[in-house]
């Protein structure tokens, strides 16, 4: 095992120099004359040389490579050409909301997404019962008419206009929906692909500025925008990033909840599931103890594969809810043309998601000892 880790290891440092490879690159690639864009119309012959030197762009691109890259490995990722801050030091200060929104973001979605799935692929092959299915139906058509009722009724509550009676009727009909669902066996499974379908098709700042525009501006109840430090206390972190992390991980949960009930229905067909099942072991523990088990490689995987999502949803996220962390950083640097922070942000972005995807086969090992050899 100690061989296998020390081969991934190595195996991640040509990708890191390939990535960093493309990221000195954006400054070369970029269209135009860099020192020129960053200069402005109003610049003059010598500001445009002035920041050509401050840049490097009049040595030759390997010499600057390789000071960049030993720079980098000393902790020195330059200068930003708007602040004139280092930009280790700016990345330090954004880092905290950015880690926070993304460690918050994965524990939602990996505990919600796995069991549903779980529960997805074993409902999928209970035997239906009709008379349940006929009430879901009469569920969902219901759906519609209580909300046409409510919006023409004024939607008053306590004699004030509000969106609370929606709320409260969008909880009951989904409890009493999936109740129904969840008796009549397949169907629930099909529920499921639904939100699948859903969480992906619906853009991450769509969400974002709904349950913005209902939970902290209509119902007051959580905060609109900004961020708390953990220090500060668990509650106001907590407050500051629970809509943030239920918008970005919308499409992280669809994604695995419908990796593992592909998986769960393939794990589920085994000769071992049907000899645990004769010999009266419960299901609860032949779908979590023995089933998911066998089926966690793939689920692991899209989980470590889905951190790009996490990655990019954050910039999004974060300038929707004005969260002062690297994703609003990356937004402010491109619209500067702020080339050293962009390196820096995308590098660091970078090396995250490839630390992960280390860990990822890491954990391979404990799931599949045949992957140790």
């Amino acid at each position: 095992m100690f061989a296998y880790i020390i081969r991934r290891i190595f195996a991640t440092i040509p990708v890191m120099a390939v990535v960093a490879l493309f990221v000195f690159s954006l400054l070369y690639i970029a269209p135009g004359d860099p020192a020129a864009v960053i200069a402005g119309d109003q610049a003059t012959p010598a500001d445009v040389e002035r920041i050509r030197e401050s840049l490097g762009l009049d040595r030759p691109y390997l010499v600057r490579f390789g000071e960049w890259v030993w720079n980098i490995l000393n902790g020195d990722m330059g200068v930003s050409i708007f602040t004139n801050l280092p930009v280790t030091t700016m990345i330090k200060q954004r880092v905290e909301p950015t880690l926070s929104l993304m460690v918050l973001t994965l524990i939602l979605a990996v505990s919600i997404a796995v069991p549903m799935g779980v529960t997805a692929a074993w409902k999928s092959g209970t035997p239906p019962d009709a008379a349940w299915g006929k009430r879901a139906l009469m569920v969902l058509l219901a759906f519609p008419v209580g909300v046409a009722a409510l919006v023409f009724g004024g939607l008053r509550f306590m004699d004030e206009v509000s969106v609370l009676p929606l709320i409260i009727w969008t909880l009951m009909w989904g409890a009493t929906f999936v109740t129904c669902a969840w008796k009549a066996g397949p169907m629930f499974d099909k529920i499921i692909m639904g939100f699948g379908v859903l969480g992906f098709s619906i853009p991450v700042f769509v969400v974002g500025y709904l349950l913005a525009y209902v939970f902290a501006l209509e119902l007051d109840w959580l905060p609109v925008q900004g961020y708390t430090a953990f220090k500060e206390g668990f509650f106001p972190w907590l407050e500051n990033l629970i809509l943030p992390a239920i918008a970005l991980g919308g499409v992280y949960i669809a994604l695995i909840a419908r990796i593992t009930r592909a998986t769960m229905l393939e794990v589920l067909q085994q000769d071992y599931v049907r000899t645990a099942k004769a010999k009266g072991v419960g299901q609860s523990s032949i779908l979590f103890l023995h089933a998911l088990k066998n089926a966690a490689v793939p689920i692991v995987t899209v989980i470590g594969i889905g951190m790009a999502l996490l990655i990019g949803g954050a910039v999004v996220t974060e300038s929707v809810f004005a969260i002062p962390g690297l994703g609003r950083l990356t937004v402010d640097a491109i619209l500067r043309r702020d080339y050293p922070v962009i390196q820096g942000v995308v590098l660091l972005f970078s090396f995250i998601y490839v630390l992960v995807n280390l860990l990822i086969d890491v954990l391979y090992t404990l799931f599949d000892p045949r992957i140790r050899y």
